[in-house]
């Protein structure tokens, strides 16, 4: 049984490319609840740790819908039923002239549910995590690559975990606490 303090077992690599072969590697083992920092991009690692895509795409969509909407009945109800205005004969409900504000506030609510949605999707603001306990990770944002099995995994057992990752070419394995 694990230690319920335990987060899980932080492997430190040298590189992005041993990283890459790590996250592979371990997933080949069974090991799914994997997590991996990079100060850059690497490339094919999201889909070796087994991310899944998310809903923005829906977030996004329903909030242009919503702008979409909320502009051009937020004109139609001024132009042609509070303050209806006959000017030069031309019609109440003009649609024509509606466009460019419905666009406008298409973009703008989709970028604020854009925003909203990453924030609440990213589990952001997130002050702390665990991993910040680990030695040696404030070298994420500098040079380094690490790989977190997380202990949560069904095949995680930090006995085996850690020197399974040191036979993976970490540098360093240290224990994350909660």
């Amino acid at each position: 049984m694990n230690d319920p303090k335990t987060y899980g077992i932080m492997a430190e690599f040298d590189s992005p490319e041993a990283l890459l072969h790590a996250a592979k590697a371990a997933r080949s083992a069974g090991y799914r609840r994997m997590e991996g920092y990079s100060p850059l991009p690497v490339e094919g690692l999201a889909e070796e740790l087994g991310c899944r895509r998310t809903g923005m795409a829906w977030v996004v969509g329903v909030g242009g819908l919503l702008g979409c909407l909320t502009g051009y009945a937020m004109q139609y109800w001024i132009s042609a039923i509070d303050y209806p205005l006959n000017v030069g004969g031309r019609p109440l409900h003009s649609w024509p002239a509606f466009i460019p504000v419905t666009f406008e506030l298409t973009i703008l609510f989709g970028a604020i549910f854009a925003f909203v949605g990453m924030l609440a999707l990213n589990g952001l603001p997130m002050p702390y995590h665990p991993v910040f306990n680990a030695k040696r990770f404030t070298l994420a944002g500098k040079d380094r690559f690490f790989l977190c099995v997380e202990a949560t995994d069904p095949c995680f057992k930090a006995s085996e975990t850690g020197p399974y990752l040191t036979s993976l070419g970490a540098k360093e394995v240290s224990l994350v606490e909660s």
